[in-house]
């Protein structure tokens, strides 16, 4: 019988899911489906009391992911910390969920910068939102000893210090230049940089060489942040590996295989957002 699962988001019609779900289903030859369902604000209550029907699990994009959360009947360790899901799956026919963006952060920077973690005493993070938050959590529970926010409205930074303890510190947007040269990692979890948007103007002159700068932006696929840092011999991780890798974990609840990502797929990503692999 063929399994059947999707991706709620309203909109969703830019989602890249299908894409990387349906490229498993062929390459393992599974009897399966991965769908798109737009649904609206006011409808999501009512489309996940009813997912089961059609669905054995889903992923959950903006603006759902507080709202699948509170519907969990079983949300795990990192679901609860991070007030959100975007991967659903049932148990015993209750509602389980997980946000796997968390995964696909430490998966990307685990196969692009080996024993990164190993050299991160501090990490600075830009950005106070739904994917700063992930990451954040990811770097704590990696082990980084000191976690720096900025963002541009404080009070979000010092609501997601609130969150997480006393290993984060929030520093004014303004104030980044300081925290730069103390960080062995910078990372961008806002949309500036991203393509129709404007660019994160940030003087990387007090950044050592060494620090690595990792992007959750992926169009375009070199950003004028890691164009600047890659200038000037920083290691640099795009974000398309993120949304690779956060993918694996809700393939294999769904299907029960459990896929890789290759750089054939990451190909086919890249030639569908009409991007090319940087030298």
């Amino acid at each position: 019988m063929s399994r059947r699962a999707c991706v709620i988001g309203h909109p969703v019609a830019h989602s890249r899911s299908p894409l990387i779900h349906g490229y498993w289903l062929r390459e393992h030859k599974i009897d399966g489906e991965y769908m798109r369902e737009d649904v609206r604000p006011e409808n999501i209550d009512r489309f996940l009391n009813r997912l089961a029907e059609r669905y054995v699990g889903a992923n959950v994009t903006i603006p759902h992911k507080e709202a699948a959360f509170a519907k969990l009947q079983h949300p795990d360790a990192i679901a609860q910390a991070l007030g959100a899901a975007n991967t659903l799956w049932f148990e015993n026919g209750a509602l389980s969920g997980t946000s796997t963006d968390v995964h696909g952060f430490l998966a990307h920077l685990d196969a692009s910068l080996p024993g990164w973690d190993r050299r991160t005493g501090t990490a600075l993070v830009l950005g106070a939102g739904g994917a700063s938050r992930s990451i954040v959590y990811a770097l704590l529970e990696r082990g980084v000893g000191r976690v720096v926010i900025a963002n541009r409205t404080n009070a979000r930074a010092q609501a997601l210090a609130d969150r997480f303890g006393r290993r984060i510190a929030v520093v004014d947007w303004a104030s980044i230049s300081k925290v730069l040269a103390t960080a062995e990692l910078l990372v961008n979890t806002t949309s500036l940089g991203m393509k129709g948007q404007p660019p994160l103007a940030l003087d990387l002159a007090p950044l050592k060489n060494s620090a690595a700068v990792y992007d959750i932006v992926y169009v375009p696929l070199e950003t004028p942040l890691l164009a600047a840092a890659r200038a000037r011999g920083n290691p640099v991780v795009d974000g398309l590996g993120m949304l690779l890798h956060q993918a694996v974990p809700g393939f294999e609840r769904w299907f029960g295989v459990r896929p890789i990502v290759t750089p054939a797929l990451r190909m086919r990503l890249l030639a569908d957002l009409g991007e090319t692999e940087r030298p």
